[in-house]
Order: C-alpha cells, then sequence, then structure tokens
C-alpha cells in the first residue's frame, strides 16, 4: 500500500508572528518625533543664519535716490570716486566741494544710516560758509556706490577708505582733516579719530550709536538668540569717554532723537543744545567758537589745542 502524502500546512498569522518580528510602534513614534526635531532645529537655524544675513535692516535704511548735488545750495563741486575693489575699479561714489584756498582744513562727512550723501548738504554748506573744505561720500549700499547693501563693518572700511582718499591721492595731513559724523555715522566717525589720533577735530550731530537695545526690542530680534547675532551695535559712548581729540557735540531739542550722554565725553570738547536743525545761524556761530576756541588755524595746518588753551 502506498504512503499517504501530507498536504502543505497552511501558513497561518499566528505562525507568521512566531518565525519573523513586525516593527514595534514605540520604535516608530520615536523615530517620527525625531525626525520632527531635527527638521524644528534646521528650520531655526534657518531663521537665525536669515537674521545674521539682513540684521542690517534693524538699524539701517540705506536710499538709492540722491535727490540734489551741491550746487542746489550754491557749492561749487567735483564728483569723485574712490575705494578700488577687488576688481580694482573705485567703488564709492562722493563730491568734493573745495574753498579758494585748498591748504584750509578738510572736513570728513560720514552721514547717517538713513538716506544718502544729499541729506547732508546743509551741513555742508555750513562747514563750506567756515571756510572749510568738505568731501561726502557714500558708503556702498548707498546712492550711487556699489555693494548691494550696507553694514557696520563695510561702514567702517569705506571710512578708512575715504581718509585713504584725501590723505594719499589729494595729500592732506591727517593733522589738517576734520571728521564730522551725523547719526550713526557719529560712530563711525568717533573710531576714525581713536583710529588716527593726529586728526584736528571730532564734530558729532545728532550722534546715534551703541544700538543694541533698541535692535534688542524689534520683533524679529525676539525670535533669535539676539545677544549671539546681533554685531550691528556702532559703538559710541565708551569710544567718546577714552577719546582726546577735540570734540563738539551737537543735538537739538525739537523734534530729535534724545541725544547720546555726552557728559561722559573726554574732554577737550564743546557740549551745545540747538533748538532745530534749520537755525543755521546758531549752528554757524556754535562752529566758528569751537574753531576759535579749540584748534589753532593756521595757513597750512589745524593743529589741536591743549585743554587748558580751550574757553
Amino acid at each position: 500500500m502506498a504512503p499517504r502524502t501530507k498536504s502543505p500546512q497552511r501558513v497561518t498569522p499566528k505562525s507568521l508572528d512566531a518565525t519573523q518580528e513586525l516593527v514595534d510602534p514605540a520604535w516608530m513614534l520615536k523615530m517620527v518625533i525625531a525626525v520632527v526635531l531635527v527638521a524644528a532645529v534646521c528650520a531655526y537655524l534657518a531663521i537665525c543664519a536669515l537674521f545674521w544675513l539682513g540684521q542690517w535692516q534693524i538699524v539701517l535704511s540705506p536710499s538709492r535716490a540722491v535727490a540734489a548735488n551741491p550746487s542746489s545750495v550754491g557749492l561749487p563741486f567735483e564728483d569723485v570716486r574712490f575705494g578700488p575693489g577687488s576688481g580694482g575699479q573705485p567703488e564709492l561714489t562722493g563730491w568734493w566741494i573745495p574753498t579758494n584756498q585748498p591748504q584750509n582744513a578738510t572736513v570728513l562727512v560720514m552721514h547717517d544710516g538713513s538716506g544718502s550723501m544729499s541729506d547732508v548738504l546743509l551741513q555742508a554748506r555750513m562747514l563750506h560758509d567756515s571756510n572749510l573744505n568738505v568731501l561726502l561720500f557714500d558708503y556702498r549700499g548707498y546712492g550711487k556706490s556699489s555693494g548691494d547693501h550696507p553694514s557696520q563693518q563695510m561702514m567702517e572700511r569705506d571710512t578708512e577708505a575715504a581718509f585713504a582718499y584725501l590723505s594719499g591721492l589729494r595729500h592732506i595731513p591727517t593733522k589738517n582733516l576734520i571728521a564730522f559724523g551725523n547719526g550713526v555715522g557719529a560712530s563711525l566717525a568717533t573710531r576714525l579719530c581713536a583710529q588716527h589720533r593726529d586728526v584736528a577735530a571730532l564734530i558729532l550731530e545728532s550722534a546715534d550709536g551703541d544700538l543694541a537695545t533698541r535692535a534688542a526690542l524689534d520683533s524679529r530680534s525676539r525670535m533669535v538668540p539676539f545677544g549671539l547675532l546681533f554685531n550691528q551695535k556702532f559703538p559710541l559712548a565708551d569710544q567718546l569717554h577714552e577719546l582726546p581729540t577735540p570734540k563738539l557735540l551737537l543735538s537739538f531739542s525739537k523734534g530729535a532723537t534724545p541725544p547720546v550722554d555726552f557728559a561722559r565725553a573726554s574732554d577737550p570738547k564743546l557740549t551745545a543744545e540747538i533748538d532745530s536743525p534749520q537755525d543755521t545761524v546758531v549752528l554757524s556761530s556754535t562752529l566758528r567758537r569751537f574753531l576759535d576756541s579749540y584748534v589753532v588755524r593756521q595757513p597750512s595746518t589745524l593743529i589741536p589745542q591743549s585743554p587748558n588753551s580751550a574757553r
């Protein structure tokens, strides 16, 4: 008798459980959570990177518009370009506003972080009327100067380029230069004097700087570790406290930003609070008083006086 063959045994789900291990649901949950956390971290790092790259927008408002030129306020001028970039071409544009006596002292003007150099033409007129040569210029990212956008670090380099243009190409001695800073340009002008102690004098108008506290109030700053990332501070008060250069510190009482604490600025200095920037008569007389009290004007030099000789 032939042996009986056994029919194939049917595999049931129960037998599958016995031969094959299924994925643990708890492990799957942990993996999903890990993926979500990694995505969240990457998104936050992307936000921090965007803040790092765009933080200049919190404190600076550059304009490409140059609404007027010095002739609109009755000043003779020459268009100039300087500050060679990596390609060897000048990247900065400016206006050279000479007096009839080239040997007179020259003022290098650092304008505010908003607008362009055309916004300080009235100040240029006041300085020129005091028989001073004047150089206005736009930082990279402003006016017709090159660059996509400004930053504190680039503006500091641009200020040094303007200084090099005056001392190099125009052969103006450092002791025959005056630095003028308006708004956040006050930080740049003060830093320039700290780097070049022979600069004859420093004039600050509506000085603005030390911007970290103000920038921290911006809603964009609350999304990131602000203290670690923010670097557009435009330091000012500590620089003024240590700087021995003679200073004229101008502020306005009507409709203006509260001035920096000028009381901490080191001597020699002349501090003046004026009703309005449009009060050109008082501004001009204050400027003349400063020049007469704190510097000695000679045919080819402008030499700082000692603090004891000031009145």
